[in-house]
């Protein structure tokens, strides 16, 4: 019995110690304590976690909550892009819509642990301090729905204007690179940057050199759907992506191939 106070201390000190930003056009506008987030609306969910592949339990808040704790209002009343922002430089792109959905939690700590998170995958990477899970079975795909984890802040933002060169400015609606930019959007760019915009886990797709300008389009598609048949490595499997999304988002790496602004460079 002795162990149970010294328990639930390491506990408390654990989940006071995390502090989640919320960030307005990239400026920090309120910090979220663990602790406050566990008192205010805390509570047990379980899930079939996708990235554990298995049945786990959390103690969680759902998502609408810290959103609203965060900016004061609730995610539907919100205007703009909101981006997850993990601590590794991992930054998925969502809308306040499917934010505001039902089923949408932020981790605190996994209940089958003392404290925090177990490790998970080959890496046996820890997901906390926080992490975003969702519960229902049509929200399972880490494609459709964020699955953030070791996420350290939240921004409200507008995309577009924040990454301006990521944009194929001046080429026809109807051209498929549009489409290509919206799957870059919502898929590529919480890992990759164009032109330095984005995520900054992976490289840069556009320069100094874009991909498609030392990678050949069949080899390029073939990766892009499965790249563990090239290497093992962090990227994803996208076998979600149709032939026509693939082409699209070639044709937008070859619209921003004479779209390319390298601030590195000088006149």
């Amino acid at each position: 019995m002795r162990l149970v106070p010294a328990l639930l201390l390491i506990v408390a000190t654990s989940v006071r110690a995390a502090t989640l930003d919320i960030i307005r056009d990239g400026a920090v506008v309120r910090q979220l304590n663990g602790a406050d987030l566990q008192r205010d609306c805390g509570r047990t969910i379980e899930l079939d976690d996708p990235y554990y592949e298995a049945h786990k339990r959390y103690s969680a808040c759902p998502l609408a909550s810290v959103i609203q704790a965060g900016f004061g209002v609730p995610p539907d009343r919100l205007e703009g892009d909101i981006v997850f922002r993990a601590r590794d430089g991992y930054a998925k792109v969502s809308s306040p819509a499917q934010v505001a959905e039902e089923g949408g939690f932020v981790a605190l700590r996994d209940l089958d642990r003392r404290e925090g998170f177990a490790p998970f995958g080959r890496a046996q990477t820890d997901p906390g301090p926080f992490y975003v899970v969702w519960t229902k079975p049509a929200q399972q795909g880490t494609h459709h729905y964020p699955w953030p984890y070791q996420l350290v802040a939240i921004e409200l933002t507008n995309v577009r204007a924040r990454y301006p060169h990521t944009i194929p400015t001046g080429v026809p609606e109807t051209d498929p690179a549009w489409h290509g930019y919206e799957i870059f959007r919502g898929a590529c760019m919480a890992c990759h940057a164009i032109n330095g915009e984005g995520g900054t886990v992976g490289p840069d797709l556009n320069i100094p050199q874009s991909i498609v300008e030392y990678r050949p389009e069949a080899q390029l598609k073939a990766y892009i759907r499965n790249p563990a048949t090239f290497r093992y490595g962090a990227m994803p499997s996208n076998e979600y992506l149709s032939p026509a999304d693939l082409d699209a988002l070639i044709a937008y790496f070859h619209a921003m191939k004479d779209r390319k602004h390298d601030a590195r460079k000088r006149p």
